[in-house]
């Protein structure tokens, strides 16, 4: 197993969710922000079942970055309580991972 993550993160659509994955780039908390657009997400909230449109972030990242990013998005999201939820980089192209390394570098 290497030491990347893939960190899910969803966020209203149309709500700044571009800027949260720009200033995670520029800080590097994440290599790589890919932004998938139209999910719906369905869950419990203050005790009834929401459905909203949300936009996925998927990131890459280094597992020692873990900790600031999820403190980051925390300070910047706008919901009470964000989805950020890693995942293991079980393997992966090691020039790929060599290069999430070298941008997640100090910040």
């Amino acid at each position: 197993m290497s030491d990347h993550l893939v960190v899910f993160i969803t966020a209203p659509a149309g709500a700044g969710e571009t800027q949260l994955a720009r200033t995670l780039v520029e800080e590097r908390l994440v290599a790589c922000v890919n932004l998938v657009p139209g999910v719906r997400s369905l869950y419990h909230w203050e005790g009834e079942v929401q459905d909203d449109c949300e936009t996925l972030l998927i990131c890459k990242t280094h597992r020692e970055r873990f900790a600031a990013l999820e403190a980051r998005v925390q300070a910047l999201h706008p919901y009470d309580v964000p989805e950020v939820i890693a995942l293991p980089i079980e393997q992966g192209a090691a020039s790929y991972l060599a290069w999430v390394t070298a941008q997640t570098q100090g910040s």
